[in-house]
């Protein structure tokens, strides 16, 4: 009696689980014909000027890294006090887990036992144009993967000025410091 029971139960709920709605909705495929539309066309055409935000690819310097000659020399944008915070917010979410905050390549990645990176402060990085930093940011490079999805052309911009920040900390003397701002650092000029 069980038996029958459970299985007249199966039989009843087999009908249920077996529903086509999602695989049968009302809906066009791409380019399909549609007498919806005047034109005929399922797929709508794109309104002037829309830029796809998921494939916008600029060419131009600002957003390759590079001029057409090779790397860009210098950092595109005014390098002021608030790029440099930016760049140092950037680096600190993107790249500190691996370069570690100082950028010696001792984050914490490194301390579990991967592969550790680029200490940012070496002679082939310190003579690397931004340019080619840049493009490190955006495409990756050996073990680094890209940041294109994740880091604006700008925010990279602003990572770079500020690996050049903690490229020149590290050379640093006391005579660099302006006089000013010696004396907040407890030293009298």
């Amino acid at each position: 009696m069980k038996i029958r029971l459970a299985i007249s139960i199966c039989a009843a709920m087999l009908p249920i689980a077996c529903r086509q709605d999602m695989h049968d909705q009302p809906k066009y495929k791409p380019l399909a014909a549609s007498s919806f539309f005047a034109d005929g066309r399922a797929a709508r055409p794109e309104p002037k000027y829309t830029v796809a935000r998921d494939e916008f690819e600029d060419i131009d310097p600002f957003h390759t890294g590079s001029d057409g000659r090779g790397f860009l020399d210098s950092i595109p944008m005014p390098v002021n006090a608030a790029l440099l915070h930016r760049g140092q917010e950037r680096f600190d979410i993107y790249c500190s887990p691996c370069h570690g905050r100082l950028g010696d390549g001792d984050g914490m990645v490194a301390r579990r036992g991967f592969r550790a990176p680029a200490d940012l402060g070496s002679d082939r990085v310190r003579n690397a144009p931004p340019g080619y930093i840049f493009q490190v940011i955006r495409n990756g490079y050996g073990a680094m993967g890209d940041y294109r999805d994740q880091v604006s052309a700008a925010d990279a911009w602003a990572i770079v000025a500020y690996v050049r920040a903690l490229e020149l900390s590290r050379k640093a003397t006391l005579t660099d410091v302006p006089s000013e701002e010696q004396s907040k650092l407890g030293v009298q000029p």
